[in-house]
């Protein structure tokens, strides 16, 4: 299967939590639940998750009913273009990961590797922020 989707997991600042790398054809509402499962293990004191449409129903039901956590999904709030609350912290986490070139197009065979990939761009972007080069 040619393509890969990234679900990631942020806190309110935009560092990773988890990363999950998948075929293009795996739903979201699918991944949905088991990344906020992955993000609440690792991190118990996380109580809310956001997401956008792509991962309401199956996602909100499974978080809320067996992870006992609530889910805000995001909807479009007119039809042009405006920015979703808590939604652009997301996708600036994106946009960080894809300036590293490895990770502007699908060039890992495994998804592990692109996994591991996400993971050093956020390693390389939290310590450019620790320690800035003058």
């Amino acid at each position: 299967m040619k393509g890969r989707k990234r679900h990631i997991g942020v806190d309110i600042e935009g560092h990773l939590l988890h990363v999950e790398v998948t075929a293009a054809n795996v739903a979201d509402t699918m991944m949905g639940g088991y990344v906020i499962e992955s993000v609440i293990t690792k991190h118990p004191t996380v109580e809310a998750a956001s997401a956008d449409a792509g991962y309401r129903g199956n996602t909100v039901h499974y978080a809320e009913i067996l992870l006992d956590t609530l889910v805000h999904i995001s909807t479009k709030i007119r039809d042009t273009f405006a920015v979703l609350p808590k939604r652009w912290i997301v996708e600036r986490t994106f946009a960080w990961i894809t300036s590293e070139r490895r990770l502007s197009k699908d060039y890992e065979v495994n998804p592990r590797h692109s996994e591991n990939m996400v993971r050093i761009a956020m390693l390389k972007k939290t310590l450019g922020r620790l320690c800035p080069i003058s």
